[in-house]
């Protein structure tokens, strides 16, 4: 367990380096008039999740562990917005499009005024 747990916090790290060097680099491509950088990192993670995901399934050319390695600890610190998108995915591709709706709407909702709560709270302190 310790093993997997320092891989986990390895991949972490390198998930960590991954976003910061990927969004840097393309903020000094395209600006920073709009998020293209998060923008980037998020779509590249949706898509490797969505890879690494299949890849550990019944092809079973990722390892189980290695699979959750992956996904919890680069995927993680890269961005958890491609959990939250497979997550979604997932209701959608059971034909349960109420959660899915209720999943986005929920999150993105509660998310905005919890940013907001922090920054006022932040601001009174």
């Amino acid at each position: 367990m310790l093993e997997k747990l320092g891989l986990i916090a390895l991949a972490g790290a390198a998930g960590t380096l991954a976003r910061y060097w990927l969004s840097g680099l393309v903020y000094d491509l395209a600006g920073r008039e709009f998020p293209w950088g998060t923008a980037a990192v998020n779509i590249l993670g949706c898509f490797l999740f969505g890879l690494v995901w299949e890849l550990g399934g019944d092809r079973m050319i990722i390892r189980t562990e290695t699979r959750a390695i992956i996904l919890t600890g680069f995927m993680g610190a890269f961005t958890t917005f491609s959990t939250f998108i497979f997550e979604s995915g997932a209701f959608l591709e059971d034909g349960r499009i109420l959660p899915a709706l209720a999943n986005v709407g929920f999150q993105t909702v509660l998310g905005f005024a919890a940013l907001f709560g922090g920054l006022m709270l932040g601001r009174m302190l």
